[in-house]
């Protein structure tokens, strides 16, 4: 049972740090979006936002994941959290004394994207390090829930408390957030993994990282099919809002209920996922979710119905979750500790490339077309993953239980 670990000192301070930090990223996300939407109406601007966000973290990833991999993860994530709660403060206070300005909006965009880049990178390098390999999947399946359980509160709380204090307090709140996430890592306490004592550039260890991925040519493949659920999630949040204003005829309680049905599907995820396994293989369980997430996202399509909506975000949220648990699970079991972080840098800088582009282009065919036609990139990419996913199982028996 995933609760089992939940009994763990460290892992227990660990998971509550995890769930308010993603508290904080998802409120600030889904008031962002809405703050865009609300003031200018395009779902283009939406998109460029997103833009940003992933090209800040794109352009930081192969540095995050150097220094993942040369220090100790849990300071690396405590200094993050430092300085994104100084420059969060700033920001909110500045917003808060002004009118809306796109540049503060899209300013926050860019802390939020290099913080959620070194995030992903150190935290998932953390937790190898906090657990035995037999316990990655319960572990996976916590940090899920986790994820989940922050989304989901964030995405109902953010559009209520932006229609009542504004994006500006909203961020401030961000902040403060963010800081009680530090507070729960600070109390973990365990012994780290011996560092390579590397007196190469940090561009020479990037590269050392991506030698081995390339050695390993079956994982570098899996590795990118695993983050196109994520870039699939991230290209929904730039749908959503045109969507919910334009076809569902909604306002931001609607936007921010549609993403806590998703987070509770994602909080479903963590309970259920680890028991699907336990009855089907991890190949016929990644893709059988793939199909069934591209005729969940192809049905919202045809429909103009915010009940529907809520339905198909549960089944998206509970599948796409179910998927990721799985996915970074053979993850971790197949890369070393030393490799970890820059492994996961080199995946997430090729997601936030993918969404960099991808993201105006969306944005821009909803504008010029409707909003409902965004969910068919959205198809488009999961059947990527699919065949992906496909191809790295032939190259290597990965899936096979040792």
């Amino acid at each position: 049972m995933v609760t089992k670990l939940l009994k763990l000192k460290n892992f227990r301070r660990f998971f509550l740090s995890e769930i308010f930090y993603c508290f904080a990223i998802g409120m600030g996300t889904v008031g962002a979006n809405w703050v865009l939407i609300d003031k200018t109406g395009s779902a283009q601007l939406v998109g460029l936002l997103l833009t940003v966000n992933v090209l800040a973290g794109f352009l930081a990833s192969p540095i995050i994941g150097v220094l993942t991999d040369r220090f100790n993860r849990k300071s690396l994530l405590l200094t993050l959290y430092a300085i994104q709660i100084l420059l969060l403060t700033i920001l909110a206070v500045l917003m808060i004394l002004n009118d809306f300005y796109l540049f503060y909006v899209f300013a926050f965009s860019i802390i939020n994207g290099i913080g959620w880049a070194t995030y992903m990178a150190t935290s998932r390098s953390l937790m190898q390090e906090l657990l035995s390999e037999e316990q990655y999947i319960e572990g996976n399946s916590i940090v899920e829930i986790s994820l989940q359980v922050g989304m989901f509160t964030a995405g109902a709380a953010s559009g209520v408390l932006y229609d009542m204090i504004g994006f500006g307090w909203l961020i401030m709140l961000n902040a403060t957030v963010i800081f009680i996430s530090s507070i729960c890592l600070v109390g973990i306490r365990y012994e780290p993994i011996a560092k390579h004592d590397s007196h190469e550039s940090f561009v020479q260890d990037f590269r050392d990282g991506i030698s081995y991925l390339k050695k390993e040519h079956w994982l570098l493949i899996f590795g990118i099919a695993s983050i196109l659920p994520t870039v699939s999630t991230m290209l929904f949040n730039v749908v959503l809002p045109s969507y919910v204003t334009d076809i569902i005829k909604g306002s931001s309680v609607v936007f921010g209920l549609s993403d806590m049905f998703y987070g509770i599907g994602g909080f479903m995820s963590g309970y259920i996922a680890i028991r699907i396994v336990q009855k089907i293989s991890y190949r016929k369980a990644i893709s059988i979710s793939f199909l069934l997430i591209m005729l969940i996202l192809g049905s919202l399509v045809f429909n103009e119905n915010a009940w529907i909506l809520f339905v198909a975000c549960l089944l998206y949220g509970f599948v796409n979750s179910s998927l990721r648990i799985w996915m970074n699970t053979r993850i971790m079991e197949s890369v070393p500790k030393a490799y970890l972080g820059r492994a996961i840098a080199v995946w997430t800088a090729i997601s936030l490339l993918l969404q960099a582009v991808l993201s105006i282009g969306v944005g821009r065919l909803m504008d010029q077309t409707s909003a409902n036609l965004g969910f068919v990139w959205l198809v488009i990419v999961m059947a990527l993953g699919l065949s992906l996913a496909v191809y790295s199982n032939r190259q290597e028996r990965l899936f096979e239980k040792t």
